[in-house]
């Protein structure tokens, strides 16, 4: 009996997760639908906005986002012609090491990494812009291997560099190489060894990132690319269902998940698609809907209300199921969202107000702004401040190229 028990105590430990759940280990958090696990947050702002805790000055250049697990903000950035991934202590805004991650990505709306560090117990997964990708020792940055996109998995350099935010399934890195080998690639998360490509799917890579979710019981991958999206079967990368998507430029949102739907979005006045899961396929629930046209601000669900930017009717809540607009506001100019606390955190790319905005279907209804300064200098004139924000244990976080910002919206 009592080794029955050791056992079963062995088995439950293991499946553990690797860091606590207040945690934010992941782009967009846990189950990548950008939703803070805090409680307890102001529900409005005093003039001038809530109070600054810190800069760093030195998060490089680049749109990375931030992992934040056990007291550490990890990041990415350019210094010099050399990308890097970036730990910084989130009580002090001090560096705590770098570490090379590829060379420089250049483009002419900024150059330097996309993604957003992926940390999984004592290791982090991260990909440059010009495809490296890199596993390191979450305790002092060291490499533990490498592997390339291009040269290595034969995919293709997209106009924006590689942006993906790279998924961990179990033993596995998920990422999206693109090509002829198969459109996903699963790694051996210790050894950086293909484990599976799919077959059939041979799209190149575009900007969104994958997630992780259960249909009828069971595991899936499911990812957007430019003119389809798609689930697989995490243990071998069988597709097992595959929905057109009439893609236009770039396709960069991540997907949605919920009650058996799955919701997609994209700009270029391309709008958003649902289709219901069976346990066969999909089902189309709505298509061509011009409601939600998200370029990269993102997306996020609460309940079974969508809040995001649209280009056009500017600031929307969709319903999820049906696809109907609720309603519209342009209070805000276009932008990034993040949801924490029954309040949609909007960041507006030109200019870099900040806004704290109620998430209800009963209109915009706004409790408080401020101006996010200071703002870089060192910006490419035709970017802007793409990089998503993140509130975790009390602490908003925003970041305008080497400047990470850091401020306190914890209540009293």
């Amino acid at each position: 009996m009592k080794a029955i028990l050791s056992a079963l105590l062995v088995s439950l430990v293991l499946k553990l997760p690797a860091a606590d759940a207040a945690d934010w280990t992941q782009w967009r958090g846990p189950g990548r639908e950008d939703r803070s696990p805090d409680k307890g947050l102001l529900k409005s702002w005093p003039e001038g906005g809530p109070k600054q805790l810190w800069v760093f000055n030195d998060a490089g250049l680049g749109y990375a986002g931030y992992s934040i697990v056990a007291g550490k903000l990890f990041t990415m950035g350019l210094r010099e012609n050399q990308e890097f991934v970036i730990a910084v202590d989130t009580a002090t805004g001090k560096e705590v090491w770098s570490a090379p991650a590829g060379p420089r990505y250049p483009n002419r709306w900024g150059d330097g990494p996309r993604g957003t560090p992926t940390v999984d117990g004592d290791h982090l997964y991260a990909l440059g812009g010009q495809g490296l990708l890199v596993c390191l020792n979450r305790a002092d940055g060291k490499q533990v291997w490498s592997k390339s996109m291009v040269k290595d998995l034969g995919g293709k350099l997209q106009d924006w560099g590689y942006t993906e935010s790279l998924l961990v399934v179990g033993d596995t890195v998920i990422c999206t190489p693109g090509g002829s080998g198969g459109t996903l690639a699963a790694l051996n998360k210790k050894t950086g060894e293909v484990v599976w490509r799919t077959t059939g799917l041979q799209d190149a890579a575009q900007y969104s990132s994958p997630i992780l979710i259960q249909n009828a019981g069971k595991p899936q991958i499911v990812q957007l690319v430019m003119k389809r999206f798609f689930g697989v079967d995490p243990a071998n990368g069988k597709v097992q269902w595959n929905v057109e998507f009439p893609g236009a430029t770039a396709v960069i949102p991540t997907p949605i998940h919920h009650d058996g739907i799955v919701y997609v979005s994209a700009g270029y006045n391309v709008g958003c698609k649902a289709v219901r899961l069976t346990a066969t396929g999909a089902k189309v629930v709505y298509e061509d809907n011009k409601v939600m046209k998200n370029h990269h601000g993102g997306v996020v669900r609460v309940g079974d209300h969508l809040y995001g930017y649209s280009d056009g009717p500017g600031w929307v809540c969709q319903n999820l199921k049906s696809g109907q607009e609720v309603w519209a506001n342009k209070s805000l100019g276009k932008g990034s969202v993040h949801f924490a606390d029954g309040m949609l955190y909007c960041v507006s790319e030109d200019g870099g107000n900040v806004a704290l905005v109620e998430a209800t279907p009963t209109g915009w209804s706004e409790k408080g702004r401020f101006k996010l300064a200071p703002q870089s200098t060192r910006r490419s004139p035709q970017g802007r401040i793409w990089t998503h924000p993140v509130v975790l244990d009390g602490k908003l976080y925003l970041r305008d190229q080497e400047l990470l910002h850091c401020y306190d919206v914890k209540g009293k």
